[in-house]
């Protein structure tokens, strides 16, 4: 379906063309929605021309192409009269500025006293230990004439003595993710780095595990069965581990990706 070519003053708006295909392609609002990752009541809301659940111009850019093609529509037509109903194609801008109110605070850590109460009640018995050996070794002490000045100690190292064990290396992020991730389930990890951005995820049934903005330097984790399914709204801005690997960068900033995992090697859904 082509409506490229319709007069301005007779052609359908971007929501009504949307909703006449579906129909025409006899598909309802579920079906379009389990085909697209875009959640009903957002299918619903573009096809009355309402785009303010979609979070900003660039996330309903993205929405409409992704129904455009779900329904039999040219996306990039539809795309442009999205973008001349409003004023002209927009220029990427962070996320955060659209979800200021959904900052992500970590919660205060709380101060251990079992730590700190058994750290004390061992420096006190050091301490009655100490004072204790010190009295008995001075009363035993008989002072006798220096005869020769101790040795100095030097830099040569005693063969006698065995030398001090290398420290081993650390493990890495991406090592300790690894042997952390369990075979049987599907992990995956975000990182937001260099930016914030808007993320979704749902797990295999289609439940919403998680949506709201990534905040730059955060991360969420989030583990299934079978599958995860994320939407990242700044797909540049995240780093992906998926069973304990990272992934390749899966997007550029400001884009909207969709992407599913399962369980063994990464594979870009």
């Amino acid at each position: 379906m082509s409506i490229g070519n319709s007069p301005s003053a007779d052609r359908p708006s971007v929501g009504q063309a949307i909703q006449q295909a579906r129909i025409d392609a006899r598909l309802t609002v579920d079906e379009v929605s389990a085909t697209t990752r875009i959640r009903v009541p957002i299918v619903h809301a573009i096809e009355q021309d309402d785009f303010s659940r979609c979070g900003g111009d660039v996330y309903a850019r993205g929405h409409v192409r992704t129904l455009a093609k779900a329904v039999g529509l040219d996306p990039d037509e539809l795309v442009a009269q999205y973008d001349a109903e409003h004023g002209g194609r927009p220029a990427p801008t962070p996320a955060a500025a659209l979800f200021e109110a959904e900052r992500i605070r970590p919660e205060p850590s709380r101060p251990n006293w079992t730590a700190a109460m058994i750290a004390a009640i061992v420096a006190v018995v050091g301490f009655v230990g100490f004072t204790l050996f010190n009295d008995g070794d001075e009363s035993a002490r008989t002072p006798v004439a220096q005869e020769d000045p101790s040795p100095e100690p030097t830099d040569e190292a005693d063969p006698a003595k065995p030398a001090d064990p290398k420290p081993e290396p650390e493990p890495s992020e991406s090592d300790s993710a690894i042997a952390a991730a369990p075979a049987d389930k599907v992990t995956v990890k975000l990182v937001a780095e260099g930016g914030n951005s808007w993320i979704s995820a749902e797990d295999h049934n289609g439940r919403l595990l998680h949506e709201g903005v990534l905040k730059d330097g955060d991360s969420k984790t989030f583990t299934d069965d079978k599958r995860i399914d994320l939407v990242l709204g700044n797909a540049g801005a995240v780093t992906l581990f998926v069973n304990g690997k990272e992934v390749d960068k899966v997007g550029e900033s400001g884009q909207v990706q969709r992407v599913s995992y399962t369980r063994g090697d990464p594979e870009q859904g």
